[in-house]
Order: C-alpha cells, then structure tokens, then sequence
C-alpha cells in the first residue's frame, strides 16, 4: 500500500475512534438499547391493560377492526395501540431527562463570572476623561476667586 494511504487510513481509523468513544455518542448508543428493551414493556402493558378497556368503554372488539369489502379491514386498534405507546415512551422519555438534567445540576457549581478586564483604550479614555474634570474644576475655582469687574 502507497505510503499517503496508510496515513489516510490511519488519520481515518484514528478519527473514527474520538468519534465512536465520545462520551455523546456512547451515551445515544445505550439510550438506543434501552429504549428498544423499555418498548417491549410499554407494548405489553398496552395490549394487555391498555387496549381491554379501550375496548370495554367503545364496546368494540379487543382487535379494534371495521370490516370493509371481501377480507379487508381498518385496524384502528392497532393504530390506538401505537399512539399509546408513543404516549407512554414519550412521557417515560421525558420524566428520565428531566432527572438527568436534575441529576446534572446538582453535580455542577454555578461559578460567579470573573470581572471584566478593562481594556487599554477604554482605561485611558477614562483617565483622560477624569483629568479633564478636574482641570475644569480647577478652571472654575479659579473663575470665582476674580474680582468682580463693575466698569458701568
């Protein structure tokens, strides 16, 4: 192999491993996995709790089918069943990252923000800006000691 490829390779496998060790990307993969593990659970629970007394209350059948023409359905049951379980992942979804979030802070001190550093022009704008009052403070004093000049 041409020596400029086995620095390709090499740059590519190198940066391929900060990508895939990333601390974001390990923590998706796990939420991935234990997402997939949790929707067994939460269809389970909605087809053996959930859709009974959805039906129970409609008066439907359990199946939740309207027959159409010949051996053709519309299996809204099916359909209620995955928008409940969207629901039900949605809301456990939502109530973990909130204890994470929590969990986050609580770990984090809210540091107080260093104070400005003045920059050079801005400093020296002041000074002159300072000077200039005092010397026209000095001018004024100056001023109210002169005799008053009656010529009329």
């Amino acid at each position: 192999m041409p020596e400029n490829k086995k620095g390709f390779l090499k740059k590519f496998v190198s940066e391929f491993k900060d990508f895939a060790l990333k601390g974001n990307v390990m923590d998706l993969a796990v939420g991935v996995i234990i997402g997939a593990a949790f929707q067994g659970i939460v269809t389970s629970f909605t087809e053996n709790f959930i859709n009974p007394i959805i039906g129970c209350i409609g008066g439907a059948e359990v199946e939740g089918k309207i027959h159409l023409l010949g051996n053709q359905y519309i299996n809204y049951g099916a359909f209620l069943t995955a928008v409940i379980n969207f629901i039900i992942m949605a809301l456990v979804i939502f109530l973990m990252m909130k204890v994470v979030n929590k969990l986050m802070s609580l770990g984090k001190k809210e540091e107080e923000p260093a104070p400005a550093e003045v920059p050079a022009d801005v400093a020296l704008l002041t000074e002159i800006r300072d000077l200039l009052a005092q010397q026209n403070n000095s001018v004024q004093e100056a001023v109210s000691e002169l005799p008053e000049n009656n010529d009329e």
